[in-house]
């Protein structure tokens, strides 16, 4: 039921004007927007002259996806169209028309009411997020975007012999680019380890039970993250979407850790090809079994220089002290 009402929330809207009252703070800060409060609230707030904060960490405002994916392709017609029909007749939100129908409803009347331009600053978490937004429909000025990327505190780094092997870590999903990874290690020669869950554990399984090349290591909690990304030689990061801020490079960078990224989205600008690590064209296997190739072509002293240069990437954007204040 808060999908429906989520439109115009009265209930919601009530009871942040009630704690605003009791609490006076200086601003609101709300990650996202969900049906249990609705856009109402923006409007609530900012009629008891409090400033409004929105941090974006999906494509939500931009189509009912909030993805930008749509049957392992990247779908961006929704940016740069008054009202997003192709993605109502896709189903693209829960496989239901009337559903995603109804969340595109709800977003587009609260841009005619203007809603998201009364917010005050979002929050994004990449350049590449910024200028989607600031280039789709939704009408948004740059000044009410900042980029605040997300950080990791680092552990200490081992620069010393690491082991052959590649490393992948994330959720067993199509955008992942699972598929994509399999194929290029199920005969290549090369080792794999792999890390995680998700809705394509029965493939990963297959391909490790198949494949000898390809190792399942478990879902593992971050320390054994760190240690894992700590002993590879690269980690492989194959996704096929606009990922949000991929915290697994980031990690990968504050361990010294080269990454073999698709040269897509935030990846390209997160992994500078040659430098810090190698890009390959998305979904293409070809692709990425050549960045294999010339990686493991490197002697042990290019790759340790990546390794390096991985982790001066890291100390010039992405520790705490330069997120949080900007040195």
């Amino acid at each position: 039921m808060q999908f429906f009402f989520s439109i115009w929330n009265i209930r919601a809207a009530t009871k942040v004007r009630r704690t605003i009252r009791k609490n006076r703070p200086d601003v609101v800060h709300i990650h996202n927007w969900h049906f249990a409060s609705g856009p109402l609230i923006i409007r609530a707030v900012k009629k008891m002259g409090i400033p409004v904060v929105l941090t974006l960490h999906n494509y939500r405002l931009l189509c009912p996806s909030a993805t930008l994916f749509y049957k392992d392709h990247i779908f961006t017609d929704s940016l740069y169209t008054p009202f997003p029909w192709k993605a109502i007749r896709n189903k693209l939100y829960r496989n239901s028309t009337f559903q995603t129908f109804w969340l595109a409803f709800i977003i587009w009347v609260h841009k005619k009411m203007g809603t998201w331009q009364n917010v005050d600053q979002y929050i994004v978490l990449t350049d590449f997020a910024k200028a989607l937004f600031l280039n789709s429909a939704l009408g948004l000025k740059e000044r009410q975007l900042v980029v605040k990327p997300n950080f990791v505190h680092s552990a200490p780094i081992d620069l010393t012999e690491r082991d052959e092997h590649f490393l992948f870590v994330g959720r067993f999903t199509e955008e992942k680019g699972i598929g994509v990874l399999i194929a290029a290690f199920a005969q290549s020669g090369y080792q794999l380890q792999i890390a995680g869950s998700g809705p394509l554990m029965k493939e990963v399984w297959q391909a490790c039970e198949e494949f000898e090349s390809i190792t399942y290591l478990g879902s593992l909690d971050r320390a054994d993250v760190i240690a894992a990304m700590q002993k590879c030689s690269a980690v492989i990061f194959p996704s096929i979407w606009y990922e949000g801020m991929p915290m697994t490079i980031i990690e990968a960078s504050s361990l010294g850790t080269p990454v073999i990224a698709s040269n897509l989205g935030v990846m390209a600008s997160l992994v500078k090809n040659g430098d810090n690590g190698l890009l390959f064209e998305p979904g293409n296997v070809q692709s990425l079994q050549n960045a294999l190739n010339i990686w493991s072509s490197f002697d042990k002293s290019v790759q340790k220089q990546y390794c390096r240069n991985a982790r001066a990437f890291y100390e010039m954007y992405y520790t705490p002290a330069h997120v949080l204040c900007g040195d």
